[in-house]
């Protein structure tokens, strides 16, 4: 590797356009490849954006001297197999969310990347956000922790698709997808990363029978479409609310015996707000107190932050190797909670029956 970190992608999305956004930012990065299963749509992504190199085959990919590192953002059921794919070849990889279908999955990544040498990291924009460091660091002000509500939700029209008896993508469970995978997941990785992983998790939500679509194989004829989780933590309980077939309009909240943080959005950047309670021998009425507001620094390229993390552990920077190793084991808690999660709802996956 030179003295640029030489970056190819897999996917060729939205949000790998939003990624390859940040990498034209960063002055330790060079975008050079592009993958996808046509090598003319492959060229056709990645050579407007500056890349020089295409693939067609990802054994070419992963064995290329071109290419240092590799951005993957594929359905997630191809995560893990393209990651290791990668780590077999020696790139570092940083795989858009779920980085696995299951926590046994994530597990075999993570030790392949371990023998292998290389970086690994599960991309996760909103935890190398301020805003999160700010949710952390106002927790201690809270006092005892009672109880929390994460949401995010939000109407997706690619549901509208699926009661109509089309199978978007989003909602195929033999590509590991459904509203937990692709929009709980915030919720699940902010808890965990906020309080670490629940010692008793209840779940229950709205699903829809696919059957007719995706036939019989190692996967349910079920996938999550919304979902409401309550997660133990000794006294303090945390909900989480998560959904592609509604739209929440309430903020998050984590309360204390000694204050209540208001969390406008867990996914966005916004100022937060303390509230201290007002004390009163009356037992009616609720929202009183004196609040202050928590400013939250405001960064143009969100994922610019999840980018400088992964290429500074790379290169060496012991502070982003420090937040990278913190970030594995938000990741594997998650998943090792979304496993669970799904094993009460009857959404079972390709990879849970290997």
């Amino acid at each position: 590797m030179g003295s640029r970190l030489r970056i190819a992608t897999i996917g060729t999305s939205q949000i790998t356009r939003s990624f390859l956004d940040a990498v034209a930012h960063d002055e330790r990065v060079d975008y050079v490849g592009a993958y996808s299963r046509s090598l003319e749509r492959a060229r056709a992504f990645g050579e407007p954006l500056g890349a020089t190199v295409f693939f067609d085959d990802l054994e070419s990919m992963a064995g290329s001297d071109a290419v240092d590192a590799v951005y993957v953002a594929s359905p997630n059921g191809l995560h893990a197999p393209q990651t290791l794919a990668m780590i077999a070849g020696g790139k570092h990889v940083l795989c858009e969310k779920a980085l696995a279908s299951n926590a046994r999955e994530g597990g075999d990544v993570f030790e392949a990347a371990d023998r292998s040498g290389v970086v690994v990291m599960e991309a996760v924009r909103h935890l190398h956000a301020p805003a999160f460091a700010a949710i952390r660091d106002a927790l201690p002000s809270l006092g005892a922790l009672r109880t929390a509500t994460l949401r995010y939700a939000k109407v997706s029209s690619r549901h509208a698709a699926l009661k109509e008896g089309r199978l978007p993508g989003v909602f195929d469970p033999r590509l590991a997808e459904g509203a937990l995978m692709d929009i709980g997941i915030y919720c699940v990785e902010a808890m965990v990363g906020l309080l670490g992983e629940p010692d008793r998790i209840l779940a229950a939500g709205s699903v829809e029978d696919v059957s007719s679509m995706v036939g019989k194989g190692e996967h349910s004829s079920w996938i999550d479409v919304s979902g409401e989780v309550l997660c133990g933590f000794g006294d303090a309980v945390v909900n989480l609310s998560y959904g592609k077939d509604w739209d929440n309009h309430l903020p998050s909240q984590i309360a204390g015996d000694a204050a209540t943080l208001i969390v406008p959005s867990v996914t966005e950047q916004c100022d937060l707000t303390l509230i201290t309670p007002k004390a009163s021998g009356e037992a009616y009425g609720m929202g009183e107190g004196e609040g202050r507001t928590i400013a939250v620094e405001r960064v143009e390229r969100q994922m610019s932050l999840e980018l400088a993390d992964f290429v500074g552990a790379v290169l060496g920077d012991g502070d982003c190797s420090a937040r990278v190793a913190w970030s594995r084991d938000v990741t594997l808690g998650s998943l090792r909670v979304m496993d669970e999660i799904r094993r009460q709802l009857g959404v079972r996956f390709p990879a849970d029956g290997r």
